[in-house]
C-alpha cells in the first residue's frame, strides 16, 4: 500500500482488497490528503474517538492501491485536529458529527453548527467519550433555532418542507430558497434518525454484532453486514471458504436489483407514469417473495454472518432463480424500450437535476450516482473481492449527469447483474458456507469495504480484549449517503420546486445510514 509521493509504513490488513493502515503524525495527515487528493484519490470515511485508550481522529482513503487508513493519535488534552474541508468538501458534515460524538473538532473549520444532536443530549455531552461498559443517560439538551444560511434579494422567499413528510419515509428537512418556482439554493438538515449505533456497537459481541450493522439501513443489510463481517474476518485473519463468498455476492446483486426496481418504478411515478410504478413495483414484489422462499427473508437480512453465510441454495433453488432471472430479464427489456420511447417521461428526465462530471469530482459523489456522471468507481471493477475477480463485472457509465442519467445506469446495473447472478449460480463452488471465527488475542484491528448499491459501503474495526473478554472497541459505519446528499443541493438548483422529488428520488440516498 502507498500514497503516491508519501514515505508511509503501512499494516496490512487481512482483507480480500488490498487496505493498509498507518498511524500519522500532523504533518502526515495534510500532506496524505493534499496528496491523495492531487492523485485523483477519493475520501472516504472521516471518524473520531474518545475513548480512554486515548483520543484519535482517523480517514479512510481510496487510493489508486486500494483503501489507505489513517489515524491521527491526539496527545494529552488535544481535541483539535487539522481541518481536511479545503482538500474534500464532503468531510464537512463528517467532521461535524464526529465532534458531537467525540469532542474532537476540526481546528479552523467555518461550520460547525450541530448535526447530529437535535437537542437529544447537551451541546457539552459526547457519548463516546464514556467507557463502554458504563454509558450514563445524559438529560435532554435545549432545542435550538438551526441556523439556515438565508438567500436575499427581490422575489426571493422560503419553502420549508419536513421533517414530517406525507409519505412513509424517514424524516429530513429541505430549505428551499426560490424566486417563483425556480431553486436558487436547497440546504438540508438531517440527523433525525440518530439512533447510538456507534455506542451500541461498543456493547455487543464482536461475533454478534453483525445483526446490528445489517440494520443500519434495512435497504442496504447486505452490504453493511458483509462489510461489517469482513472487517471482523480481516482482524481475526479468518479467510471463508469459496462457496460462502460466492453466496455473498449471490445476496448482493439480488440486493442491487431489488432497489433499482422499486426506484425505477418511483422514478416513474414521479414524472406521473403510474404504469412504470405498477409494473416495476410487481417485478420488486416477485423479486421479494422469492428472497424469502430461499434466503428465509425478503431482504435477506441476518444472512451474511462472521465467517461466511446462514444460508445455502440447493438444485431447486438455483432453478427457481435462474428462471426468475431469465423472467425478469424479459420484462425489463420491455419496460426499458417504453421509458426511452416514452416523450413525457423523456422531457422530465432530460437536463433535469444534472451534476455535471467536473463538479461530481470536486464534491466527491461516488456510488451509483457518481457513475451517471462520469465518475467511474466501482469495486467490484476497481478492487474486486472473491468471487468478483473471475467474474469481470462490467461497470454501467454516463457522462450527463442528469436524472435520464442516473435512470440509465439503474437499467445497465439491473442487466449486468442478473448476468452475475447467472454466473454465480452456474459456477457455485461446492464447499462450507461458514467457517469458525477465532477472535485474536489481545488487540487487533480490520475494515470491511463493499460496493453497496448505492455505493461504497465501509467499516472500521478495532478490537480488544481476550479469551472470553473479547469486545469492539470502535466500530465505524460508512454510508455513501454521506457523501452524495450535499451533491443533491447542487444538483436541484435552477430547476423548479416540482422535480425536487423527482431528483430526489434519482438518488434515493439513505436518512438513516448517515444518522447513526
Amino acid at each position: 500500500m502507498k500514497i503516491p509521493g508519501m514515505a508511509v509504513d503501512f499494516q496490512r490488513l487481512a482483507t480480500p482488497v488490498p487496505m493498509g493502515y498507518a498511524s500519522v503524525s500532523t504533518t502526515d495527515w495534510l500532506a496524505a490528503a493534499l496528496a491523495v487528493r492531487d492523485s485523483g484519490g477519493r475520501l472516504i470515511a472521516l471518524w473520531a474517538g474518545a475513548l480512554a485508550q486515548g483520543a484519535s481522529v482517523c480517514v479512510a482513503y481510496g487510493v489508486a492501491d486500494g483503501l489507505v487508513w489513517l489515524e491521527l493519535p491526539l496527545a494529552g488534552d488535544q481535541r483539535h485536529y487539522p481541518d481536511l474541508v479545503p482538500f474534500f468538501p464532503a468531510v464537512a458534515r463528517m467532521q461535524r458529527a464526529a465532534f458531537e460524538l467525540s469532542g474532537i473538532e476540526a481546528g479552523d473549520a467555518k461550520d460547525l453548527r450541530p448535526w447530529l444532536n437535535h437537542g437529544a443530549w447537551p451541546v457539552d455531552y459526547f457519548p463516546l467519550q464514556h467507557s463502554e461498559d458504563a454509558t450514563p443517560l445524559p438529560t435532554a439538551g435545549e432545542l435550538l433555532d438551526y441556523p439556515f444560511v438565508r438567500v436575499e434579494g427581490d422575489g426571493v422567499h422560503e419553502i420549508a418542507v419536513g421533517p414530517v413528510h406525507a409519505g412513509v419515509i424517514e424524516p429530513g428537512h429541505f430549505r428551499f430558497s426560490v424566486v417563483g418556482e425556480k431553486v436558487l439554493r436547497l440546504e438540508q438538515r438531517l440527523g433525525y434518525t440518530h439512533k447510538g449505533v456507534e455506542a451500541r456497537m461498543t456493547q455487543l459481541p464482536p461475533l454478534q454484532a453483525h445483526r446490528l450493522a445489517g440494520r443500519v439501513s434495512g435497504d442496504t443489510t447486505v452490504a453493511f453486514a458483509w462489510a461489517y463481517c469482513m472487517a471482523l474476518e480481516a482482524a481475526a485473519e479468518c479467510v471463508i471458504s469459496p462457496r460462502a463468498a460466492s453466496l455473498r455476492a449471490l445476496l448482493l446483486e439480488r440486493e442491487r436489483i431489488a432497489n433499482h426496481l422499486g426506484d425505477l418504478g418511483a422514478l416513474g411515478n414521479d414524472a406521473a407514469f403510474a404504469f412504470g410504478l405498477a409494473q416495476f413495483s410487481r417485478l420488486r414484489e416477485d423479486w421479494l417473495r422469492l428472497s424469502k422462499v430461499v434466503f428465509g427473508h425478503r431482504l435477506m437480512m441476518d444472512c451474511v454472518v462472521p465467517g461466511g453465510v446462514a444460508c445455502d441454495v440447493d438444485a431447486a433453488h438455483k432453478g427457481h432463480l435462474t428462471k426468475q432471472c431469465d423472467a425478469v430479464e424479459r420484462e425489463v427489456k420491455d419496460l426499458y424500450a417504453i421509458y426511452e420511447a416514452h416523450s413525457g417521461l423523456q422531457d422530465r428526465f432530460l437536463t433535469t437535476g444534472r451534476v455535471a462530471p467536473a463538479l461530481a469530482a470536486q464534491l466527491g459523489l461516488t456510488g451509483m450516482s457518481g457513475r451517471a456522471s462520469a465518475q467511474a468507481w466501482d469495486l467490484r471493477c476497481d478492487h474486486p473481492a472473491p468471487p468478483y475477480d473471475r467474474l469481470h463485472v462490467k461497470m454501467a457509465t454516463q457522462r450527463n449527469g442528469d436524472v435520464a442519467a442516473r435512470v440509465a445506469v439503474r437499467f445497465d446495473e439491473v442487466f449486468e447483474s442478473l448476468r452475475l447472478i447467472r454466473q454465480i449460480l452456474t459456477e457455485l463452488p461446492a464447499g462450507e458456507v461458514r467457517s469458525d471465527v477465532c477472535l485474536p488475542d489481545p488487540t487487533s484491528r480490520g475494515a470491511g469495504w463493499v460496493e453497496g448499491w448505492r455505493g461504497e459501503v465501509f467499516v472500521a474495526l478495532e478490537l480488544a480484549g481476550a479469551g472470553s473478554q473479547h469486545r469492539i472497541r470502535r466500530c465505524h459505519l460508512h454510508d455513501p449517503s454521506w457523501q452524495n446528499w450535499p451533491v443533491l443541493e447542487h444538483a436541484i438548483m435552477g430547476n423548479i420546486v416540482p422535480d425536487f422529488p423527482l431528483i430526489n428520488k434519482s438518488f434515493n440516498l439513505s436518512y438513516s445510514g448517515q444518522d447513526l
